[in-house]
């Protein structure tokens, strides 16, 4: 039976349906918010692998190009791999979900949203959050939910939920924040330089609004929610749990104060084994192979849960981090720049165990990335790309595609730099920043961003000002707790907030938040922003004392540029039937056989008239530009020029005032008496003088000589 279920929901209405589309998946709701419309549905496994060490939940996020008309590009002509939006839109819903299902719940479960409609001005990712709670928390999958998810804008000093286009565009605020009714627990966000004040009221403005969408939900769930199914749990005896605890305890204790990342690992990994062989040694004579893997994964649950509590007493407790330093002490930063003499750019950071090379390379603006997407942007001028390899947390590991986590530390990274590119008009370059994460140890997306910020400056980007990252984490006790700063891949892993801040000595550019326990409030984000802030300015010095400001001149090895104007009605002389006048300018300029060649110059033309050179060499970019202008240049009605004849026809001859701009001179036009041949007056090579008398009806150029003469 079909039911429906509406809110207005800030201006716009939210319409939910639920019992005609995809029934036999165990939770469905179709979600209308405006003309976007999302399909979420949900379906768990009916058995659990119980001896799995993680919970196998899958989020995914299907973007279908007819719900903005689109057909799609390449050959094939339908949706391959997911595009990096999508990629992100996926991350994003999962991020506030997965902390929300019981840790012991181990059966797979599977998040669909089908993108079937899209207003740009009502988002479909959110909307697929929306749906993805709401399709769960009616279905029977225990969840501790639900949750909900808000845009906060920010016009004229004026907050905004879920603001339009048109409005994105005027904000300086563009915050994405989820959350439960109790507390946020997930944040995404981009500014153009904020205060931590402004940032902490924007959060808690949107909470208030993902109060109201949740009420939404409890109805709902209310009306046509499931009871909640039971499901298979691991159970473990005391008796085992004080066995283990006996025998680890003082030396794992010990070993997670080492201060040596892979010393460490190596150390707790060790001790781990160690604990299992034994209990495999003592028993595999006794019980069956599936009763002894059982029993081996229980005795490896119970050593991470001593590892998590101790962990936690060090730090909430005693207040000492395992590398000895202060709750909110940055580790030792090393920089460095220029390293790789033929890239347009290149930059090292380390910070502490954490290490990130960054390259600059500069292109002409036909390079943008080219969007094949549901957005309304179509191509992109600024590119940052992230690469994790397995080497530099010193694996062995699988190359190929960039992964979700890549993509998407590539997508927060390129967010913080994006506020202080320079805009096209004052930069005609196409961007791209590559970061080589070569160590890792904790928050190399923002050893991304201090490595990307000099490399641009090092490749003479013109950035507004430089831009710093760093992680903050969150340790929790009952009720104390501790913010660190900097936190380390350890503190990560047990800890229960991710918490990443990137700005300039100005404000915030960029913030992004995951928690693992239900939520934070308002105090634990506010100690976290300022402690952040301090940290952030720290590291500000640094950067600026290898590097204070972008160079002014770009690399000897990068494109040199020079923009110009031309009269619009001239682009099509300049390029030419079937692009024949461009190429010919490219190849004799350039001294090239084919425009694909390496060494070609690139000439961008843009609809407004907009010219931009780009070549190594000033003096094939000076050639170039003389050629291009002397076809767009005006002929002045009324004015004098020196002509070249080019061609002789019985009823007047053809001349070049300048490359590229032909004209006529009639035979009665050539002298003040009657000529009764044109080659009797001029010949071809022939240099004259001739007055510009105005256009025919075809748009060509007619020149005299006779006024001339009298």
């Amino acid at each position: 039976m079909k039911r429906v279920f509406e809110l207005d929901f800030y201006g716009r209405k939210i319409v939910v349906e639920n019992g005609e589309l995809a029934k036999q998946a165990d939770g469905a709701v179709l979600v209308r918010y405006g003309d976007t419309v999302i399909l979420s549905t949900v379906v768990v496994s009916k058995t659990a692998n119980l001896l799995s060490d993680f919970f196998p939940l899958m989020v995914l996020y299907q973007e279908k190009l007819y719900s903005v008309g689109k057909i799609p590009g390449g050959f094939i002509k339908r949706e391959g791999r997911p595009t990096d939006q999508a990629t992100l839109a996926a991350r994003m819903i999962d991020r506030p979900l997965r902390p929300l299902f019981p840790e012991d719940f181990k059966n797979e479960v599977q998040i669909v949203n089908t993108v079937l409609s899209v207003d740009q001005d009502n988002s479909p990712e959110l909307t697929a959050l929306f749906g993805s709670s709401l399709c769960v928390s009616i279905s029977k999958i225990p969840f501790n939910g639900p949750v909900a998810a808000v845009k906060v804008g920010r016009v004229d000093g004026k907050f905004i939920i879920n603001p339009t286009i048109e409005q994105a565009e005027q904000s300086d605020i563009d915050l994405t924040v989820a959350g439960t009714k109790e507390a946020i627990n997930m944040v995404e966000a981009g500014a153009r330089e904020v205060s931590e004040d402004d940032m902490l009221e924007a959060l808690l403005f949107g909470h208030e609004a993902i109060k109201k969408l949740i009420a939404f939900e409890e109805e709902i769930i209310a009306s046509i929610g499931k009871e909640t199914m039971e499901y298979e749990k691991l159970e473990i005896t005391d008796e085992l749990r004080q066995e283990v605890d006996s025998y680890i305890r003082q030396r794992l204790d010990s070993a997670l104060r080492i201060k040596d990342k892979l010393e460490k690992y190596a150390t707790i990994d060790s001790l781990q084994e160690e604990i299992v062989k034994k209990y495999e040694q003592e028993n595999e004579s006794s019980l069956k192979p599936e009763e002894l893997k059982e029993l081996l994964t229980k005795v490896s649950l119970i050593f991470h849960s001593i590892e998590y509590e101790l962990f936690r007493n060090i730090v909430v407790k005693e207040k000492t981090r395992a590398d000895g330093r202060a709750m909110d002490e940055i580790r030792t930063l090393s920089t460095s720049i220029d390293l790789l003499p033929r890239t347009h750019g290149s930059a090292l950071f380390t910070r502490g165990e954490t290490q990130s090379l960054a390259t600059v390379t500069l292109g002409a603006l036909g390079e943008h990335q080219i969007l094949d997407g549901l957005g309304i942007e179509d191509a992109k001028r600024f590119m940052l790309h992230y690469n994790f390899p397995a080497f530099s947390v010193g694996e062995t590991g699988r190359y190929g595609a960039p992964g979700r986590r890549e993509i998407g530390h590539g997508a927060l990274g390129e967010r913080a730099l994006s506020y202080v590119i320079p805009s096209e008009e004052e930069f005609p370059y196409t961007i791209r920043v590559v970061s080589e994460i070569l160590e890792s140890n904790g928050s190399s997306s923002q050893a991304t961003i201090c490595a990307g910020t000099m490399a641009l400056m090092a490749a003479g980007v013109p950035i507004k000002r430089p831009v710093a990252g760093i992680a903050m984490g969150l340790i929790t006790s009952g009720e104390d707790y501790t913010i660190l700063t900097d936190i380390q891949g350890m503190e990560d892993h047990l800890g229960d907030m991710d918490f990443k801040v990137a700005g300039t000595k100005e404000g915030i550019t960029a913030l992004q938040m995951d928690i693992k326990i239900d939520g934070v409030n308002r105090k634990i984000l506010q100690e976290a922003l300022a402690q952040a802030k301090k940290a952030r300015l720290e590291i500000l010095d640094v950067i600026e004392n290898t590097i204070k400001e972008p160079r002014k001149e770009v690399s000897k090895y990068a494109p040199k540029m020079e923009c110009f104007m031309i009269n619009p009605d001239k682009i099509k002389d300049v390029i030419g039937r079937g692009g024949e006048m461009i190429t010919k300018i490219i190849l004799e300029c350039s001294h090239v056989n084919t425009v694909n060649d390496i060494n070609a110059v690139k000439v961008d033309i843009e609809d407004d008239g907009r010219v931009v050179v780009y070549h190594t060499d000033c003096e094939v970019i000076n050639e170039t530009v003389k050629r291009i202008k002397d076809i767009a240049r005006e002929v002045e009605i009324g004015k004098v020029y020196s002509c070249k004849v080019v061609k002789i026809e019985d009823f007047g001859c053809f001349v070049e005032l300048w490359p590229g701009c032909e004209g006529l001179i009639h035979i009665s036009k050539l002298d003040n008496k009657r000529v009764e041949k044109t080659s009797d007056i001029v010949k071809v090579g022939d240099e004259i003088l001739a007055i510009a008398t105005g256009y025919d009806k075809k748009g060509k150029l007619n020149l005299s000589r006779r006024e001339l003469l009298k």
